[in-house]
């Protein structure tokens, strides 16, 4: 019984936070309901008694969201309003289509694929934790190490775009300035 009201409470805000995080227009909203949607998923796996996932998901996903965050406020006027383009309405239709079978096949599964065995089933006496080294450091080390990798580079490559403006401080410059910076913005992106 806990488990189910626990399982529905998260799933609710689980939504609620993904649906603002989709929805507003101001960017730290967005990131800080983001991050918060990535905490709630974690509660999942630890109703699941998968708590290694549980803190895999708050340490690296919302971590990553933070790092987003930090990229963020670093990057975007929060400011200014935001004007979208609207996009074309059968790529909507289809993509919401799409989301709405995908929905009813992830509901599905579990009534249809009953008899499904684990590739990896569970040792006995063995937790959670070293199974999930056991499978990561054997039979996907190779792919670990890519991502890691992958990881290294964008980590570098966030630092080199970061600092490519790091000599102007808009907190310093007078309105003057300011207002020609943006007639400046508005002639390249014209």
């Amino acid at each position: 019984m806990f488990e189910a009201i626990a399982f529905y409470l998260f799933a609710f805000l689980t939504i609620a936070m993904f649906y603002i995080a989709v929805t507003t227009s101001q960017a730290l909203y967005a990131l800080s309901a983001l991050a918060a949607g990535m905490i709630f998923i974690s509660a999942f796996f630890f109703i699941l008694g998968a708590d290694f996932l549980g803190a895999v998901q708050i340490v690296v996903y919302s971590g990553a969201v933070m790092a987003l965050y930090a990229f963020g406020m670093m990057f975007f006027d929060t400011t200014r309003e935001v004007k979208e383009k609207q996009g074309n309405k059968a790529i909507v239709i289809g993509l919401s289509s799409l989301a709405a079978l995908m929905v009813v096949i992830i509901v599905a599964a579990p009534i249809v694929g009953s008899n499904i065995e684990a590739l990896y089933p569970m040792s006995e006496g063995v937790g959670n934790v070293q199974e999930v080294g056991m499978v990561l450091f054997t039979k996907y080390l190779v792919p670990f190490e890519v991502a890691a990798v992958m990881l290294l580079v964008a980590m570098i490559a966030g630092i080199v775009l970061a600092g490519k403006k790091m000599d102007l401080s808009l907190t310093l410059m007078s309105d003057s300035e300011l207002m020609a910076m943006k007639e400046e913005d508005k002639k390249v992106n014209l």
